[in-house]
């Protein structure tokens, strides 16, 4: 849905997107996550045909960047990191005019229907200069989705929300994804991301990294199961050490801490390894790194 290859954007002798190539499945939620500054909003400019590439091609929702903008436009919805609303006019009145700007059919409806999906229909009459700014930041998702887009690009969409206004959100998103629409997500939010995203690309002017949550912390950290043991013996470790698919092991106080490629094949293996030598297991839990911790080694060495 979204396919772009060595896409460059210069700002003079700032390059600011630096050969970028990259694939986003049709209905995928992909998070695209980087620092301030790293070029992800000149991205999605260029994505949504908003600014010109220096250098490079792509493709949105199979229309060629520079030769189809004007259809890339009409498939895409857009939130921006300032909502940019209308504020003299009720949040009805600012949908209307986008709904009809995109000429979509039975605009009343549309707006309706938005509007109540993320509870803002009470409202619905009020100027958006009184509304707060998570309930601004709702409006605006609003009219993004408002013309049913193939493709929608969010840039923090939970920026200034409360916890309950980030879950209607989350939910909203969710609801999307199930509906096969195909959404680049740009947060800070590292949980966020980790929840919400089936794939996630690290990005600083140029891509650092790319894949899924799962894997990527899998990649930096490998994956250590968590043995909480009764008591445990000081040789324990090291004899854990020496089995073939245990890659590192470490007792702290009445835990043992092992690396396992696999442990869904080698937990029951190592519980019965444990148990033989008639040490008792009280659980086990997986030690679970965050997505958080790989982003910020990969923007820390770039």
């Amino acid at each position: 849905m979204i396919h772009t290859e060595n896409l460059t954007r210069k700002f003079r002798d700032l390059v600011a997107v630096d050969s970028l190539t990259l694939d986003v499945a049709e209905g995928e939620v992909f998070g695209f996550l980087g620092p301030n500054g790293a070029g992800k909003t000149t991205t999605v400019r260029m994505l949504t045909a908003l600014i010109a590439p220096t250098s490079g091609t792509a493709t949105v929702a199979g229309y060629r960047l520079g030769a189809e903008d004007g259809r890339i436009r009409r498939a895409v919805g857009i939130l921006t990191e300032v909502p940019g609303l209308y504020d003299n006019l009720s949040a009805e009145e600012n949908l209307r005019i986008y709904a009809s700007l995109y000429e979509v059919p039975d605009p009343a409806t549309q707006v309706q229907k938005y509007l109540r999906l993320l509870g803002l229909w009470e409202r619905r009459s009020d100027p958006a200069a009184t509304f707060s700014k998570g309930m601004k930041q709702k409006l605006a998702i609003a009219r993004a989705v408002l013309h049913e887009p193939r493709v929608l690009f969010l840039d923090e969409p939970t920026a200034s929300l409360d916890p309950e206004a980030a879950q209607v959100v989350h939910q909203f998103i969710s609801g999307l994804r199930r509906a096969g629409r195909t959404i680049l997500l740009c947060t800070h939010n590292l949980d966020e991301a980790d929840r919400l995203c089936d794939r996630v690309a690290v990005f600083k002017t140029r891509l650092l990294a790319m894949d899924t949550p799962a894997r990527l912390r899998t990649e930096f950290f490998g994956r250590r199961v968590v043995f909480h043991l009764r008591e445990a013996p000081t040789s324990l470790a090291l004899e854990v050490s020496k089995l073939p698919f245990v890659r590192d092991a470490q007792a702290i106080e009445n835990k043992l801490v092992v690396a396992l490629d696999n442990p869904e094949e080698a937990n029951p293996q190592l519980v019965r390894f444990l148990v033989a030598r008639g040490v008792d297991v009280l659980f086990v839990g997986e030690l679970r790194r965050s997505l958080q911790e790989v982003y910020l080694q990969l923007v820390k060495a770039a």
